[in-house]
């Protein structure tokens, strides 16, 4: 323990919920990895809808955490005031030092019970990506500023997982310069397997070129769009397949249209071992219409394999244009073309996946995303 610390540091994270997907991945990282010694964690969080993974259950199974009712995905009311009180009991009975909200709904919630608990802690929320664009219409966009900005002037820090998230809430004018940092996501994968053994896990075949698709099924990700390339690359008479990993909303719609059309799509279904899916693939493919810092792509440059994906959010932080992957515009025939140019070009491919590699290893580590966040708390905790 430092010097002068006569007790732990008690840290209480609170996530609307930990379907698959990036801020669980994050958030069970922080878990498992915080210096025991020196901090005290406790993880709250609401369970996820019928059509989600939940990530405690499927991977992160060590990982502790306290449910709430009423603190999920959807905006209901009386739920989330029922989740808000026991949220204000949570706090009053772990009196944490920090506490650290992820995602929109928890931030929210999250930061109401800590002011109304009365109990005085530091308070930190993380933008894991924002909800200004793709979500909502002008009207509620809206009321999602003026939230953010009240809140904001009751918050101590705020982080956003790249600058292009940060920038676009401080252009709306939610907090401002002094309270926002940068903490960009750190991973680490589990053992990444041969190309063979992996598409033989799959029941993939050894000799085709594949494209991955990775994450929820649902409209901000344009499966839609993923579709209609899919169907371009088809129509263009390019010998490609793709694998899509992922379930979501929009599952079913994918699954009939492309057996409708008799597209080269295999559909994985939710899957655990991502490290098989992107060691089976050959280059990932991204067509959302909004992003935060889409752990896929990091994910895809740690295995060492090259990326298309639209130019939206902090992608572009990822993926460096021209040199690990290509960047594109949300036109269907600009993520065509580039699809169609990674395919047909093996050189290009290990090119890219190698640069890729170098750089998302150096950047994106999970031991430096644990040490930042150490950091942080020690130093908002001894002003």
């Amino acid at each position: 323990m430092p010097p002068g610390q006569a007790r732990k540091i008690k840290v209480m994270r609170i996530i609307a919920r930990m379907n698959v997907g990036g801020p669980a991945v994050q958030v069970s990282g922080l878990m498992r990895g915080f210096d025991a010694q020196v901090f005290e964690q406790e993880l709250v969080t609401g369970y996820c809808a019928a059509d989600e993974a939940d990530y405690l259950e499927k991977v992160a199974t060590d990982v502790k955490a306290i449910r709430i009712d009423g603190l999920g995905r959807s905006i209901k009311p009386r739920a989330d005031l029922t989740a808000l009180f026991a949220i204000i009991k949570e706090i009053r009975r772990f009196k944490p030092e920090v506490i650290h909200t992820h995602t929109a709904k928890a931030g929210v919630v999250g930061r109401i019970a800590s002011i109304l608990s009365g109990h005085r802690s530091v308070r930190v929320h993380t933008f894991h990506g924002h909800l200004l664009n793709g979500y909502f219409g002008t009207g509620k966009t809206k009321l999602v500023i003026l939230v953010e900005k009240f809140l904001a002037l009751f918050t101590d820090q705020l982080l956003a997982v790249g600058a292009k998230v940060r920038d676009d809430l401080l252009a709306v004018g939610i907090g401002n310069q002094n309270k926002f940092d940068i903490m960009a996501p750190g991973l680490q994968l589990a053992e990444v397997p041969s190309r063979s053994s992996a598409r033989q896990k799959l029941g993939l075949s050894d000799d085709a070129i594949y494209c991955a698709f990775i994450g929820r099924i649902t409209q901000i990700k344009r499966p839609d769009r993923f579709l209609d390339v899919v169907a371009e690359i088809k129509a263009r008479g390019i010998d490609l397949h793709f694998i899509v990993a992922g379930a979501g909303d929009f599952l079913q719609y994918c699954q009939d249209r492309a057996k409708a059309e008799n597209l080269p799509v295999t559909f994985l279904g939710w899957r655990e071992d991502i490290e098989v899916i992107l060691a089976a693939a050959d280059f990932v493919l991204l067509t959302s219409d909004n992003e935060g810092t889409p752990l896929s792509l990091i994910q895809a440059g740690m295995v060492g394999i090259p990326v298309v994906a639209t130019n939206v959010g902090s992608t572009n932080e990822i993926v460096i244009n021209g040199e690990t992957g290509l960047l594109t515009d949300l036109s269907i025939k600009e993520l065509t073309d580039s699809v169609a140019k990674v395919a047909t070009d093996s050189a290009l491919r290990a090119k890219m996946g190698a640069a890729g590699k170098e750089y998302t290893l150096a950047r994106y580590g999970a031991a430096r995303l644990v040490k930042d966040h150490q950091d942080l708390y020690l130093k908002l905790t001894r002003k």
